[in-house]
């Protein structure tokens, strides 16, 4: 106990300065030892704003900016703050969708990371931003007891973090004009209503922002009450219409589509 009230202390007094994350950091390090630490402030669709990083330079790359560059849209953490999830300790495992593991953005990108498990801090700030506080590990996953433990300090995390990034909302307008008319800045479903314009129809491209995002064709079909077999009917005609052979490439094809010029936008060519 008498640890946790330092490293309360600690933490209160760094409210305000560019120490208080690393304090964040180490606080809940002394509850539960983990790998690595990543802050990102989240607002409606827009880029994630790295508020801190504790990785070395070889895994920051993968870790923060290819992550930006359009992975993050299709993260359930990213997913879940857009959705306004109730502010607390989750793991990654309780947000995914059923089939995330098996997912394209899973192989495709989120296992280069290495990470056994990845939990996170979600806290509700004003202006409809988010920041969550990503805790990693790359050996082992957090054991219940930990998981507990850290939840107990969840008071603490959300009433610091909401002193402190209490003007996030704000700084994401002054940081984030050289992006304000692309991909990147609008809302989830547009950035998705944007595949294969022209080609796809408005339920084929359902089919494919739910099946990105991890779902089973059981459960796009539930989402979109059609049966798991339309599901892959629509499946195999996306393929068709794009011309691509795997989920693989519908991911890549995604992931060009957020980053490219308004006037180049996925054709399907």
């Amino acid at each position: 106990m008498d640890k946790w009230i330092e490293a309360t202390g600690a933490l209160i007094s760094k409210i305000g300065t560019d120490d208080f994350a690393s304090n964040l950091s180490n606080a809940c390090q002394g509850i539960a030892p983990f790998d690595y630490t990543v802050i990102f402030g989240y607002l409606g669709a827009a880029r994630p704003m790295d508020l801190f990083d504790d990785f070395p330079q070889s895994k920051r790359k993968v870790f923060v900016e290819d992550y930006q560059e359009g992975p993050y849209i299709l993260d359930p953490f990213f997913l879940a703050c857009a959705n306004r999830v109730e502010p607390g300790l989750y793991r990654i495992r309780d947000l995914a969708p059923d089939r995330f593991f098996q997912g394209e953005y899973f192989r495709s990108y989120y296992a280069r990371t290495g990470l056994a498990e990845e939990i996170g801090f979600f806290i509700a700030l004003p202006g409809e931003a988010f920041v969550v506080i990503s805790l990693m590990r790359s050996g082992k996953t957090f054991s219940a007891k930990e998981f507990r433990q850290l939840q107990k300090f969840w008071p603490i995390v959300q009433a610091s973090c909401l002193r402190h990034w209490s003007n996030l909302a704000t700084l994401f307008g002054t940081i984030d004009s050289e992006v304000s008319d692309s991909s990147l800045h609008q809302s989830v479903e547009a950035a998705f209503s944007n595949i294969g314009e022209g080609i796809l129809t408005p339920r084929e491209r359902q089919v494919v922002e739910f099946t990105l995002k991890g779902h089973s064709a059981d459960a796009v079909g539930r989402i979109l009450e059609i049966s798991p077999g339309t599901v892959r009917i629509h499946r195999r005609n996306v393929y068709s219409k794009l011309r691509i052979n795997s989920q693989g490439e519908l991911f890549s094809k995604f992931i060009e589509t957020l980053v490219a010029d308004p006037d180049t936008r996925f054709t399907g060519a």
